[in-house]
């Protein structure tokens, strides 16, 4: 009979490691579920935070249905989050975002496009000496505004790190290699205000080329 007792004691001592297992088992799975609740659900208040609404192309400009704000915590949170659409709006993204992404202040551009509420810039159409210089261009990239030397005037910089919004298509249906010195396309550049006149009255007399940055 007395050969039996390790047998009971074992009978014993399961259903308590059970118990502990299954407590284990409860803990872990409760930590899971709260560390993939939204903030709100836990009970942690979340920060108001301005994400992609879809996915952005790089050089995009950000209107109001490109974004959305969300609640996100803290630990979670990049630094120089957005917290309102508006400070986003108008904007040029610099690098592709995908849907849900939180936008910081480093991946937009300084300053809002003109006629989306920035009052102090504005946008100036230039048509390049050379349209192969074009093709380069991406909106959202910075170049620098070149005035070409001609008539005895040597070159100038008409404006720097001005901001490339759009590029206009080649007039020339077909073109796919324009041939080097043949104008290029319309090309709108950001630049404050004062500069864009400036730019403006150059290149109804003179050839504008861009350096790019």
């Amino acid at each position: 009979m007395f050969h039996d007792l390790p047998v009971l004691r074992r009978l014993h001592g399961r259903p308590a490691r059970l118990l502990r297992r299954w407590l284990a088992l409860s803990l872990l799975f409760s930590g899971l579920v709260a560390l993939f609740l939204p903030a709100s659900a836990r009970g942690t208040p979340g920060t108001a935070t301005v994400v992609s609404a879809r996915d952005l192309p790089a050089g995009a400009l950000l209107r109001p249905g490109d974004l959305k704000l969300v609640d996100l915590p803290e630990d979670v949170r990049p630094q120089g989050a957005l917290g309102q659409t508006v400070s986003a709006e108008g904007r040029l993204l610099v690098g592709a975002a995908r849907a849900g992404e939180p936008l910081t202040d480093v991946r937009l551009l300084g300053a809002a496009i003109p006629g989306t509420g920035d009052p102090e810039s504005s946008t100036v159409p230039v048509r390049l000496a050379d349209a192969g210089i074009a093709e380069l261009l991406r909106p959202g990239q910075r170049v620098d505004v070149v005035a070409a030397a001609e008539a005895g005037r040597e070159a100038s910089v008409l404006a720097s790190a001005a901001v490339v919004t759009a590029v206009g298509e080649q007039e020339a249906a077909g073109t796919r290699s324009p041939k080097p010195g043949s104008k290029g396309p319309l090309v709108l550049l950001s630049l404050p205000s004062a500069i864009a006149t400036r730019v403006a009255a150059t290149s109804l007399e003179r050839s504008i080329t861009v350096t790019l940055r």
